[in-house]
């Protein structure tokens, strides 16, 4: 897998960063129990400072992305994409919510769509 960090782009290189893991982990490019390289060798390659890719790295841990295994390294996580777990979650509740309050699908479709354009 190959990353890059654009220097002009409007997101911090972090999160940059973080985006791609996750992207690679979402579309398979990225398999559980891949080794991710260390923290030092990955801002060498991207030309980052190491505290850089840290974070980048401590905010995949936190959304159980990744994995650290003490010596051994940093490893996709065996339970894959975090993210599309949560967003899966939150379409749940939602689901239950909706149905709930007795909204119908084409008004609750509605809502979500209008809820991702709307700017954040």
């Amino acid at each position: 897998m190959k990353l890059s960090i654009d220097p002009a782009a409007s997101a911090p290189p972090f999160e940059q960063l973080r985006r791609q893991v996750i992207d690679a982990v979402s579309d398979g490019t990225l398999a559980p129990g891949t080794r991710m390289p260390t923290v030092r060798a990955l801002a060498a390659e991207l030309g980052l400072a190491v505290n850089t890719v840290a974070k980048a790295y401590r905010a995949l841990e936190d959304d159980h992305v990744i994995e650290g295994r003490g010596r051994a390294g940093t490893f996709v996580s065996e339970t894959g994409d975090a993210v599309t777990r949560e967003a899966q979650a939150a379409a749940i509740a939602f689901a239950d919510r909706v149905h709930r309050l007795g909204i119908d699908r084409d008004t609750a479709l509605a809502l979500v769509g209008s809820a991702l354009d709307a700017e954040r």
